[in-house]
This record gives C-alpha cells, structure tokens and sequence, in this order.
C-alpha cells in the first residue's frame, strides 16, 4: 500500500473534512502492534483525526493541492455544458455525496457546480442546500490555503467562475449564499 510522509506542521487533507494540520506523530499500541499515527487536526472544526501512517492512501489522506490541480477546479467551475443529473433528489444526493466523500476536489468542484445549475432551474431541497455549502466550503478552504488568499478572495473567485457567461441580464449573484 502506497503512503504520503508528512511531518508536523503539515497541511494535509482528509476527504469530506477538509484540510487539517498535523499536530503530532505518536506511536499506539493496538492488539498487542505498535502502529504509527498522524495526529490531524481539521482546521474548520477543530476536529482531531488519527491516521495510521502506513495507509494514508487508504484512508485517502492527501496533499493540498497544485496549482495546476486549481486551475482544473476553476475550468470545472467554468463548464456550463454539462446534462444535470434530473433523476430523484435523493438518488442525487447519495451521488453527490459519494463524490464529496472521495476528497477529490474535482469531483467536489463538479458537485459544486451541478447544484449551482440546477438550483437556476429548480429550488434545492434542504440537503442539497447542505451539501452546496458543504462542497463550496471544502473548496474554499483548501484553495485559500493552496493559493495563500483569504477565503473572502477564494469565494469570490468560485462565484465568479460559476457566474460566468450567465446571461448579463440577470444581476450578478454577490455571494454563493443559497
């Protein structure tokens, strides 16, 4: 099984809780093994997470992301020419949910962005209305630590991006408030 190293200090993400601080690595004793842990403290709730360091990747323990991987975000934003998924709200809201547990900000982008779409042509249920603000926040957190912005800068930028090429005749939304 493939692991990422961090050290103390580092940002790390954790799927569907965002990005965290390695606070410390400790060794536990369990089952009679001694395994090693990254103590992860999420930045957003304060949570503490313990990882095994011998399966990040399989917890899905990740790096914030590139710079490159940003841009792909802000392209996914952009992409209006996507068939929103019309089936039941709730078969939607497992799918979503699905992709927000990945971690994958691209998946959480394209989440994102589909909510936005169909909330133009339908009101969002209240979970839908959860999950939004749950993917727009994720992205916001992690982009405003990966680009070094505050989340304010960030969330303008997602706004902008979901924004764009919208009929001018319509009032430009001023946040991403549902």
């Amino acid at each position: 099984m493939e692991t990422l190293e961090f050290k103390v200090g580092d940002n790390a993400v954790y799927p569907s809780h965002g990005v965290g601080v390695i606070k410390k690595i400790e060794e536990k004793k369990i089952s009679g093994q001694r395994k090693t842990f990254y103590v992860l403290q999420v930045i957003d709730n304060g949570m503490t997470i313990m990882v095994p360091t011998d399966n990040t990747t399989g917890v899905g323990l990740r790096a914030v992301i590139t710079q490159q991987e940003v841009d792909s975000v802000y392209s996914i934003l952009r992409d209006k020419s996507v068939k929103i998924d019309r089936t039941t709200w709730n078969r939607r809201y497992r799918e979503y949910m699905e992709k927000i547990k990945t971690g994958s900000v691209i998946e959480i982008a394209e989440v994102l962005r589909n909510l936005f779409l169909l909330k133009h042509s339908k009101d969002l249920s209240f979970g839908e209305k959860k999950m939004f603000d749950t993917a727009k926040n994720l992205l916001v957190k992690e982009i405003s630590i990966a680009n070094s912005k505050t989340e304010a800068e960030i969330e303008a930028e997602l706004t902008s991006a979901l924004t764009e090429g919208e009929a001018s005749s319509e009032p430009a939304p001023v946040g991403l408030d549902n």
